[in-house]
């Protein structure tokens, strides 16, 4: 259920309403906007009664029913997007995010030079991976928490925020130490321990859709990770799994669009994982911005014949800055409609 209060309702009466939802065995979770609070209610109580008794409470404008099985990242919800500051920047927002770096964080000259490259060329956030998900437990596995230094050594010389992935319910704690933005991978999607562990971790999520997860399985993982405490979560389109083999993954690029219709929450758009081809990163990206994505995350490599992995999928950091260039008229276009968008909705 979605409790609208009146126009500046007192702390007395959002308190009240709190009370009441509680007692017919839901769980609340509240938005303070500038001039009303809105008031989710979930659980599995009498939805009629509650309804009828939150309507003649004081404060209340409108109580209704929520139909969508993921309640708090729907737009039944929020109808505002969710802006995410993450260091000096804000997804989500008016700007369109490039996050970038290698697969795979490798030594320290690696990670600083790929830093510095991808922060000149307009990216705001550094990827790399401290821990790796491989498909055979004999590629190389990451620098673990010695990745997590060299990682925050890079934001250090750059001013880029970071996002790294993370593996295990137990690292959470450790990974936070070092991460602006901890980054679920395809494989950890549906890991619910580790999602009910980072919706007690305050810091951004960048949940990745599993690779033959439907887009109602990714907003239900993203619920999981809300309902548990955070609501500030970015979705990624990846691509699945499909039978073409063109690709290493088929990218659903039309997924942007209907998570834009579905849900608050930020969409970014991983061109790498979904071509699997550094050749085809520059046109995806470009569909990204044109369909309404809220940022990218490339990989991008100093030398990608000599990563550890990823490296037929990596840019050099010449295409890389190069790419960036060419996105620039998208790009303000993107914030052209952005700002059309919020006047319609005013």
């Amino acid at each position: 259920m979605i409790i609208s209060m009146r126009p500046h309702a007192t702390r007395e009466e959002i308190d009240r309403v709190c009370e009441r939802i509680r007692e017919f065995g839901y769980k609340v979770h509240s938005i303070a906007g500038e001039e009303r609070v809105v008031i989710g209610a979930v659980g599995m109580g009498d939805v009629t009664a509650c309804l009828e008794s939150l309507e003649a409470t004081p404060g209340v404008e409108t109580a209704m029913r929520i139909s969508a099985p993921y309640k708090f990242v729907s737009k039944e919800f929020k109808k505002e997007r969710t802006r995410i500051r993450v260091g000096g920047v804000e997804i989500g927002g008016d700007e369109f995010v490039v996050m970038a770096g290698p697969c795979s964080v490798e030594n320290e000259k690696q990670i600083l030079q790929t830093a510095e490259g991808v922060a000149a060329a307009g990216a705001k956030v550094l990827r790399g991976g401290a821990f790796k998900p491989r498909t055979s437990p004999y590629d190389f596995q990451g620098l673990a928490l010695e990745g997590l230094k060299l990682l925050a050594k890079a934001r250090q010389a750059t001013g880029l925020a970071i996002v790294t992935e993370i593996m295990s319910e137990g690292d959470v704690e450790t990974v936070a130490e070092y991460a602006d933005i901890m980054q679920v991978g395809a494989r950890n999607m549906q890991n619910f321990a580790l999602l009910k562990a980072l919706g007690k971790c305050r810091r951004p999520i960048l949940l990745k859709r599993g690779m033959s997860s439907t887009i109602k399985e990714l907003l239900m993982s993203a619920e999981y990770i809300t309902a548990h405490g955070n609501p500030n979560i970015m979705l990624c389109e990846r691509g699945i799994r499909t039978f073409e083999t063109a690709t290493r993954n088929t990218c659903d690029i039309t997924a942007v669009a209907v998570l834009n219709e579905l849900t608050h929450l930020p969409v970014i758009l991983d061109p790498s994982h979904a071509t699997g081809k550094q050749s085809l990163v520059p046109a995806l990206a470009r569909a990204a911005v044109a369909i309404g994505a809220d940022g990218l995350i490339v990989e991008v490599h100093p030398c990608p014949e000599k990563a550890v992995s990823d490296g037929a999928q990596s840019l050099r950091l010449e295409r890389f800055h190069s790419m960036m260039q060419e996105l620039e008229p998208y790009i303000k276009l993107w914030e052209e409609s952005r700002v059309t968008a919020a006047a319609a909705s005013a």
